[in-house]
C-alpha cells in the first residue's frame, strides 16, 4: 500500500479543493508512491508525535492541522517547526495534512462535535461558495442515454436528495471534419448534420477530472463539445461550521455544565447569559470568531467555538451566547474521527491514534 491509497481515502471525505485560500494542505513532507508500513494519526505534528512514529514503524503522519503553515525559507533547525520537517525526513517519515479541508466536509470536524453533543438535524452554518459547476455537452441522439448514465457513475447529476438530475434539449447539431479529421459519424470535408440531445450536468468540483474522463471515454465524437461553467449556487454539504438543536432544551447553566463535560474542557469562557433556554446550538471547531454573525442570523441559541477575544464578546449583542471551550478542546476528537474513518477502509493495516495531547495551553 502506498502513501496516495491513504490520502486518496481522505480526501473522499475531505477533497483539498475545498480548503480555504490561506491555508497549506496535503503530502507537506514525502513522496505519494512510498509504501506505507504504518499511519500515526494527530492532531498536531510536533517532534514528539515525530518520536512516536519512529518507535511504532509509521512513516506516514497524518495530521489534521500542518506543520508548515507559512513558507519556509531555511532549515535550520533553530524553531519546532523547522526542528519537526528535518527530523521527519531524516527518518523517512511523511506528513500529510488536510485542516479546513476536513473542516468543509459535511462528515468532518464539526460534524464530529455535533455528534458529541448529540445535536439533530443539522446542517452546514457557512456554506461555501464556488463549489458546484455545470457541465453541457451536445451528443448524438442514440448516444444520449450511455453519456448520461457515464456522467452519473463518475459523480454528476446529484442535488440534495436527488441523483441521476439533468437536463436535456433535442436539437441538431452540424460540423465539417478537415483533412486531418476521422469522423465517426459523417464523412470528412462534407457538412453534416446530426440529430443530437443536449445534456447539462450539475456536479462537485473536485469531480471535474473524472467526470471529463467519463465523458471522453462513453462520447462517440472524435472531438467533444461541452462547456463548464462555476455556479454561484451554494452547496448544502460543503462549508464551515454546523448548526443543530438538542432533543429537548436545556437551562443555559445546566447547557454550559453539559458542553463542559461533553468535550472535556477545563473551563468555558462566555459572554452574558439571557435567561434562556437553549434549544437550537451552532458550532465551529478551532478559531471561530468570524462566524458569529452566522451564528446569530442561523438562530441559534448558543455559539461553541474558540479563540474569541475580548472585544468580540461584545458581538453577541444579547442575541445568543458565545462560548469559547477552547481551541484544541473543540477540534481533540477529529483525530479519533480519521482514525474511525481509515480503520473502516483499511481494517487489516496499522492505523494508531496517537496517544499524545498536543495541546499547548495549560490551566492551573
Amino acid at each position: 500500500m502506498k502513501i496516495k491509497d491513504i490520502t486518496n481515502c481522505i480526501e473522499e471525505i475531505a477533497p483539498l479543493n475545498y480548503a480555504e485560500d490561506f491555508d497549506n494542505v496535503g503530502l507537506l513532507v514525502g513522496n505519494y508512491n512510498t509504501e506505507v508500513t504504518g499511519v500515526l494519526v494527530t492532531l498536531d505534528t510536533l517532534e514528539t508525535i515525530v518520536d512516536e512514529a519512529i518507535d511504532k514503524k509509521c512513516n506516514l503522519i497524518v495530521s489534521f492541522h500542518p506543520i508548515i503553515f507559512s513558507g519556509l525559507k531555511k532549515l535550520n533547525g533553530n524553531n519546532y517547526v523547522e526542528r519537526v520537517v528535518l527530523k521527519a525526513i531524516k527518518n523517512d517519515i511523511a506528513i500529510y495534512a488536510m485542516h479546513t479541508a476536513l473542516d468543509n466536509s459535511y462528515i468532518g470536524v464539526n460534524a464530529k462535535i455535533c455528534e458529541i453533543l448529540n445535536l439533530q438535524n443539522i446542517k452546514v452554518l457557512i456554506p461555501q461558495k464556488h463549489t458546484l459547476k455545470k457541465l453541457t455537452t451536445y451528443v448524438p441522439k442514440n448516444s444520449a442515454e450511455n453519456v448520461r448514465n457515464a456522467l452519473f457513475n463518475a459523480g454528476a447529476g446529484n442535488i440534495g436528495n436527488y441523483d441521476n438530475c439533468s437536463f436535456n434539449t433535442e436539437g441538431y447539431g452540424t460540423y465539417k471534419g478537415n483533412e486531418n479529421s476521422n469522423p465517426t459519424i459523417g464523412k470528412k470535408g462534407i457538412v453534416h448534420f446530426e440529430d443530437e440531445t443536449l445534456v447539462s450536468v450539475i456536479f462537485e468540483k473536485h469531480k471535474e477530472k473524472t467526470i471529463l474522463n467519463s465523458l471522453f471515454s462513453e462520447h462517440p465524437y472524435e472531438e467533444v463539445a461541452y462547456e463548464i461553467i462555476s455556479l454561484e449556487n451554494q452547496n448544502q454539504e460543503i462549508g464551515l461550521g454546523m448548526i443543530g438543536e438538542l432533543s429537548e432544551e436545556k437551562e443555559e447553566t445546566t447547557f454550559l455544565e453539559f458542553l463542559k463535560t461533553k468535550m472535556s474542557a477545563k473551563g468555558i469562557r462566555h459572554s452574558k447569559l439571557l435567561g434562556k433556554s437553549i434549544k437550537k446550538v451552532a458550532v465551529l471547531g478551532g478559531s471561530g470568531s468570524f462566524a458569529i454573525n452566522n451564528a446569530i442570523q442561523s438562530g441559534a441559541d448558543i455559539y461553541v467555538t474558540s479563540d474569541i477575544k475580548y472585544h468580540e464578546f461584545y458581538k453577541a449583542e444579547n442575541k445568543l451566547i458565545i462560548a469559547d471551550i477552547g481551541h484544541y478542546e473543540s477540534e481533540q476528537f477529529t483525530k479519533n474521527l480519521l482514525v474511525d474513518i481509515l480503520t473502516k477502509k483499511f481494517p487489516n493495516f496499522a492505523i494508531i491514534l496517537s496517544n499524545n495531547n498536543t495541546n499547548p495551553i495549560y490551566y492551573l
